[in-house]
C-alpha cells in the first residue's frame, strides 16, 4: 500500500520556474561581464528546460550599468522553441528599446513600501503605477505580454515590516492595468512561511492565485520554506536565480534570489513536474558560480561536495534524482 499525505494531495502537479539569474542575479555584480558570458549562461538554462529566462534589462547604464548591452544580448541569444526571453523595462523608453531588440514578453516593477519606491525608482508608489499605464498602452498595441513585479511584500530595509494590505492594493493594481502575471518579491529575503501564506491569502483575494508567483531572496535561509507555504496556497509561478545569483543594491546585505536548482531539488522530491532536467541545470549553475563568485550561493551544488570532501560519497550522489 502507498501511502500519500492529505497534504501532498493538495500541492499543485506542475510548476513554472522563472529563471531571473541573468537580470536579477547579474544586475548587482560589480565587475564587468563579457555580453558572450551572458549569452552562454542564458544558452544552458535553455538546454537544461528553462522555460522562461529573464534575459536583461532595459534601464538607464547609468543606474545599472553590469545591463548596458541589453540589446546586443538580446539580439545574440538563440532563441529556443517554447522559452520565453522576458526583459525588465522600467518606462516608456526601455519599453521601445525592447522591442527594437526583439522582446515579446516585458516586466514593469514597483514597491510595496513608499521608501523603497523613492530609493528604487525615485518616485512614490502611486506615481510609479500612473508612469506604467502609457507602457502597459504600447506594449498592449504591440501584442507583447506584461508581468509586475512587486518588491518588498515581505519587509522593507528602510520601513521594516510591511502590511500584506498595501501589497495587495498595488498587486490589484498591477493586475488591473493588465499584467499577466504579478511576482510578490520578498526583496530582503526576511519573510517566513507564516507571513507568506498570510500574504497569498490576502494578495490572493484581490487577484485570481494562478495570477501570482512567488519571488523568494534567501537571506535568512527561509526561501525553500516560504516557497513550500507557498504550494500549500496554490502559488504555482516561483521566480529563481541559478546558483542563488544576486543581491539588492538598495538592500545592503540581502542575498541572491533562492537557487533555481535547490528549488528543482525541493519539487523533484514533491513529485512536481517542472519540465527542469536537474543533471543539466547543475553544470549551468556551475558556470553561474563562476562569473559572479562573490555573490552566489544555494546548497545543492555546494553541500554534497562537502560531504565527498569528508568521504561520504561522490559528490554527484542524488543529483540528479
Amino acid at each position: 500500500m502507498t501511502f500519500m499525505s492529505l497534504e501532498s494531495t493538495l500541492l499543485p502537479k506542475t510548476v513554472k520556474i522563472v529563471e531571473v539569474g541573468p537580470r536579477d542575479g547579474l544586475q548587482n555584480e560589480p565587475a564587468a561581464i563579457a555580453t558572450a558570458t551572458k549569452v552562454e549562461l542564458i544558452a544552458r538554462l535553455g538546454k537544461a528546460g528553462l522555460k522562461a529566462i529573464e534575459a536583461t534589462s532595459f534601464v538607464s547604464p547609468k543606474w545599472v550599468p553590469q545591463m548596458a548591452d541589453n540589446a546586443v544580448v538580446m539580439r545574440a541569444i538563440e532563441r529556443l522553441p517554447g522559452v520565453a526571453y522576458p526583459v525588465l523595462t522600467p518606462n516608456l523608453k526601455g519599453l521601445e528599446a525592447a522591442l527594437a531588440a526583439g522582446a515579446r514578453e516585458v516586466a514593469v516593477f514597483g514597491a510595496a513600501s513608499e521608501s523603497f519606491s523613492q530609493k528604487n525608482i525615485n518616485c512614490s508608489i502611486a506615481d510609479s503605477l500612473q508612469r506604467f499605464e502609457p507602457v502597459m498602452a504600447a506594449a498592449r498595441q504591440a501584442g507583447v505580454q506584461v508581468r509586475g513585479y512587486v518588491s518588498c511584500v515581505l519587509g522593507c530595509p528602510y520601513e521594516g515590516p510591511v502590511q500584506p494590505a498595501a501589497v495587495a492594493q498595488v498587486a490589484g493594481a498591477l493586475f488591473d492595468m493588465g499584467c499577466h502575471e504579478i511576482s510578490l518579491g520578498d526583496t530582503i529575503g526576511v519573510g517566513t512561511p507564516e507571513a507568506a501564506k498570510r500574504l497569498i491569502e490576502t494578495v490572493g483575494a484581490r487577484i485570481p492565485i494562478d495570477r501570482i508567483a512567488g519571488h523568494y531572496h534567501d537571506t535568512y535561509g527561509m526561501a525553500i520554506a516560504n516557497i513550500y507555504a507557498s504550494l500549500q496556497c496554490g502559488v504555482t509561478v516561483f521566480d529563481a536565480s541559478v546558483a542563488g545569483l544576486g543581491g539588492c543594491p538598495y538592500a545592503k546585505g540581502a542575498s541572491g534570489n533562492v537557487a533555481t536548482e535547490d528549488v528543482v531539488y525541493l519539487l523533484n522530491g514533491l513529485g512536481i513536474a517542472t519540465g527542469i532536467d536537474l543533471a543539466k541545470l547543475l553544470p549551468a549553475a556551475d558556470h553561474g558560480s563562476t562569473v559572479a563568485p562573490e555573490q552566489c550561493g544555494g546548497k545543492l551544488r555546494i553541500v554534497p561536495r562537502r560531504r565527498a570532501l569528508a568521504g561520504y560519497g561522490p559528490a554527484t550522489q542524488g543529483f540528479a534524482a
